[in-house]
């Protein structure tokens, strides 16, 4: 079939499955604890999307475009049997990337059974490398050295490693330099994200954004730097090179610099909503469809139907217009 573009001529490329909305961690940019507490109504297991479900489903996206695939959460490795489900999405023709965003925690357990069942890349959350920060914006449960072990068995299982930082100001951003010299001589690619708000619970604010400039900035003041091209279109991350090195480091600019015309991801929540920006408000039941007399022809035009529609825009009108107070999905419950 040929591929599929929606109403701004954006192809259909990218799918971001959540596995779970469950996390191990209470990041303060998506679960904060005082509102993610242990009473907290996650989904019950028997609303979560099967392992032969999901692959139904992406088996029908890669036939209408959709080359690259992506695991999240919550924290998906708490999704039980995951290699599973890896195994059967890498059986897919037509699917060339098949990836895995993780806090990096349980990698140390996992990393070599994930590689072997045919995952290729993973993104490890790694806000900071100050345990007392760690505690304040990641997790009081867990520690930095877990992350950086989680990271190190990935790659020696065989993964390619990038490792992603939420940049807060007045939280974290002191320490831009100082990761970035941590990862420099290692083969794994540092992407810094500037401050989202997805959401509602986040407590976002535009004065804790550090720009995209004053990141590079920050990192050039000490490692002389040079910006390198895109390798494709919808590429989220601008990236730089180290003058005199094979290594990068990238920068994620939703805020200040959006991309929003090269969009080409929609995401599907554990319990089986498609949503056709991070920043929606409204989901689409495919579970229903999936749990139905539906055929694979059916829910083909129905998913058609949802991308050749799409106007999402979110963060160009947030530039123009300044308002961000309209209700989101949260990030959690969608992945990245």
């Amino acid at each position: 079939m040929k591929p599929i573009s929606d109403a701004m001529g954006r192809p259909l490329r990218d799918l971001r499955l959540s596995v779970t909305d469950r996390c191990n961690f209470r990041c303060r940019y998506c679960m904060p604890e005082e509102k993610y507490g242990a009473d907290y109504p996650f989904l019950p297991r028997d609303q979560l999307l099967t392992f032969e479900e999901l692959t139904r489903l992406t088996r029908l996206f890669a036939s209408l475009g959709v080359e690259k695939v992506r695991i999240t959460g919550g924290e998906p490795l708490l999704r039980k049997n995951l290699p599973d489900l890896i195994r059967m999405l890498a059986e897919i023709e037509g699917i060339s990337d098949l990836a895995l965003t993780t806090n990096g925690v349980l990698l140390k357990t996992h990393a070599t059974a994930l590689h072997q069942a045919g995952l290729k890349r993973i993104n490890v959350s790694l806000d900071t490398l100050n345990e007392e920060t760690f505690h304040r914006l990641n997790s009081r449960h867990h520690r930095v050295s877990q992350v950086l072990e989680g990271i190190e068995a990935a790659a020696a299982a065989g993964l390619q490693v990038k490792v992603n930082v939420v940049v807060i100001k007045g939280t974290n951003d002191h320490e831009i330099a100082q990761i970035a010299r941590h990862f420099r001589d290692t083969p794994h690619t540092v992407r810094f994200i500037e401050f989202m708000d997805v959401g509602n619970s986040n407590d976002w604010a535009l004065s804790q954004v550090v720009p995209k400039q004053e990141i590079v900035k920050r990192i050039a003041a000490e490692l002389p730097v040079e910006e390198v091209p895109p390798r494709y279109f919808g590429e989220v991350a601008t990236r730089y090179r180290y003058q005199g090195t094979d290594r990068e480091f990238g920068v994620i600019s939703s805020i200040t610099e959006p991309f929003c015309s090269s969009c080409t991801r929609v995401r599907l929540s554990s319990e089986g909503k498609l949503y056709t920006c991070l920043f929606a408000s409204t989901g689409y039941d495919v579970r229903k469809l999936l749990r139905s007399d539906a055929g694979d022809e059916e829910i083909m035009a129905y998913l058609i139907r949802l991308w050749q529609q799409r106007r999402d825009r979110y963060s160009d009108e947030r530039l123009t217009t300044g308002q961000t107070d309209r209700q989101k999905i949260e990030m959690s419950y969608i992945g990245g």
